[in-house]
């Protein structure tokens, strides 16, 4: 794994490469935003790590600018503004993650790896599996045509599994992903929760979209018969 640091505070900036490298990732490392921009435009990463405050040009830019180039690559921001408008103004930017300076490096590497296994993501403003049409941005679904009313959880699981479909999910996996923390010793909370969506999402149809791999976890049909 290949991941890029945007960090312009030299003492965190080595902390966070060492903590890193201990779980030997490949690790690139700027620190001004205009480096940072050129990197991301050079290679390919895994995983980017971005600092908002930076030099030459803001972590804010070097977000809107690595999304125009690539719509896949994990973004993780680090940053001691934690005002939720400015939060919600990066996640539309196409940030993946937000973590609050000062952070526990144990924190950081949770997020990273989650990041990680959930691998690039797409985003189109619409996913289409089968006859399911999921809006990202107006968070509407429909199947068939009609409007399915899904409650906050209910439309991140659903979001989460249509992105990768074909692509099995484990219940740690969805976990991490759809209550962004552990549920140590919790994982039927996603049975229940599935058993919640398959009820809205499959029951009233002929063709079942959500399925099951016993001892895996969850997942999306890849394609369905016409």
């Amino acid at each position: 794994m290949r991941m890029l640091l945007v960090e312009d505070e030299k003492k965190l900036c080595d902390l966070i490469a060492r903590a890193l490298k201990a779980e030997r990732y490949a690790l690139d490392i700027a620190s001004d935003g205009q480096t940072g921009w050129e990197l991301a435009e050079a290679y390919d990463y895994d995983l980017i790590i971005l600092d908002l405050m930076l030099p030459v040009l803001s972590g804010t830019e070097v977000l809107r600018r690595i999304r125009r180039k690539s719509q896949h690559v994990p973004i993780l921001i680090l940053t001691a503004r934690d005002a939720t408008e400015e939060k919600v103004q990066h996640f539309e930017a196409g940030a993946d993650d937000y973590l609050t300076k000062p952070f526990a490096f144990a924190e950081l590497l949770m997020r990273v790896k989650a990041l990680l296994r959930r691998g690039p993501v797409s985003r189109s403003s619409v996913l289409r599996v089968g006859d399911l049409e999921v809006d990202r941005l107006s968070q509407h679904v429909k199947r068939a045509g009609r409007k399915i009313e899904l409650t906050p959880k209910e439309y991140a699981l659903l979001e989460y599994l249509a992105t990768n479909p074909g692509r099995v999910f484990s219940r740690t996996m969805i976990i991490e992903h759809v209550w962004d923390q552990s549920f140590e010793g919790l994982t039927n909370i996603v049975d229940v929760y599935v058993r919640h969506l398959r009820s809205k999402v499959d029951d009233p149809f002929p063709t079942k979209l959500i399925r099951t791999v016993r001892g895996v976890g969850y997942g999306m049909v890849e394609r369905t018969e016409a």
